[in-house]
């Protein structure tokens, strides 16, 4: 069953049309038998990998000059919906080149620097990721410690990053270091490209609670030489700038992404409660069951419609900081009630990964709430935002 937003109308644009109906297809019928495998050998096959290549599917948000697909944000949303009705591991090995990985480039980089990179990106020959995050700077995003100091044409870094997905696996990083000397907060912050290069080391994969395949790191930079033409966009100081640029759209992506789940996981529950018997009738007649299945339902559609809502502004040249917060915060927070509610339909189901993929997904899920933002900054970000427009 596809939980297809009706309240409004299938893309009229037949390119569209047909790219949603080929992730449909590869999700439902590649993907989907492959995720036991998946989850026990924590990692993806080759050889869809090279599917994925083929399919175009890393450069969905690469504009067509530089080889990609050029979707918009609505466009690429909806792609969003459909790709992650799966295991979470399917959307981290494409999002982070679709998004994250190559965005920076995409909405700062210099017409060089674009066209260096960005065609293999769309090829997935190259894998990208973005590397912000350190042992001091999480969700204050602004604290951070790696450096870069200027020697000659070149720039040498130092620092480590923490919790890279895709670190291990990674091509192509987006750090963010300190080229300020004595800089504070989000002043004398540089956005680079970095090719992975002696003084580039990345730690082994974490063992984490879910998220098989999807492997994350740490990333330590040891006196690493990056040519000064490497700077995004040319100029020293604009990298908190870029970041935001990069999150602002990848909340909307990333809320679309954790949409996905919820609506597989309400799928794989209707199916079970339809066809569980209990006390001579199907789970499904019993009215308490009914209230979860209702909410859940309710909750994704709320979801699409602010999702699709500010794609839409964004794609109408619109600033929408605070409703890609608003998006990212709520369709999170509603994957984990959907989970919740998936296991408790599953009932001792549910809770055994022998007779059912919900337990994996619950597990999987759990992140959303941290990453790009956890939850509790999300909201005190959209309360300061709601008080600056007031003033």
């Amino acid at each position: 069953m596809n939980h297809a937003p009706t309240f409004t109308p299938q893309p009229a644009d037949a390119r569209l049309q047909a790219l949603i109906a080929d992730i449909r297809h590869f999700v439902r019928h590649r993907w989907h038998p492959l995720e036991e495998q998946i989850e026990r050998d924590d990692s993806i096959p080759p050889a869809v990998v090279q599917e994925l290549r083929d399919k175009g599917y890393f450069g969905w948000s690469i504009p067509q000059a530089h080889g990609g697909l050029g979707l918009s944000t609505e466009e690429l949303v909806r792609c969003a919906f459909e790709l992650s009705q799966a295991s979470v591991a399917l959307r981290a090995r494409v999002g982070t080149n679709t998004g994250i990985g190559s965005e920076a480039l995409v909405a700062d980089g210099t017409e060089a620097q674009k066209q260096r990179w960005l065609p293999r990106m769309a090829r997935g020959e190259l894998t990208g990721c973005l590397a912000p995050t350190e042992p001091d700077a999480g969700s204050e995003a602004s604290n951070i410690q790696t450096t870069a100091r200027r020697e000659g044409d070149h720039y040498v870094l130092n620092g480590s990053k923490r919790f890279i997905t895709n670190a291990p696996l990674a091509d192509v990083f987006t750090v963010i270091a300190r080229t300020g000397e004595g800089s504070t907060g989000s002043e004398g912050l540089t956005a680079f490209f970095v090719e992975r290069s002696p003084g580039l080391v990345t730690g082994q994969p974490y063992r984490k609670m879910g998220q098989a395949g999807s492997p994350v790191s740490d990333v330590h930079f040891q006196d690493c030489r990056v040519p000064a033409d490497q700077i995004i966009g040319g100029r020293e100081g604009q990298g908190f700038k870029t970041v935001m640029k990069v999150l602002n759209k990848q909340r909307l992506h990333l809320a679309a992404l954790c949409t996905g789940p919820a609506i597989r996981m309400l799928d794989l529950a209707l199916a079970h409660v339809r066809q569980r018997e209990q006390f001579g009738q199907p789970v499904a007649n019993f009215q308490l069951v009914q209230a979860m299945l209702a909410d859940s339902r309710t909750e994704i559609f709320a979801a699409q419609s602010m999702i699709l809502e500010a794609a839409r502004a964004r794609d109408r040249g619109e600033d929408v900081a605070l409703s890609a917060s608003m998006c990212k915060y709520f369709a999170s927070e509603m994957c984990g009630r959907v989970a919740d509610r998936a296991v408790q339909m599953f009932g001792g189901a549910g809770y055994v990964a022998d007779f059912s993929p919900i337990e994996r997904y619950f597990r999987d899920v759990r992140l959303f709430r941290l990453y790009e933002g956890t939850s509790q900054i999300h909201q005190l970000n959209i309360a300061k935002l709601m008080l600056r427009e007031s003033a």
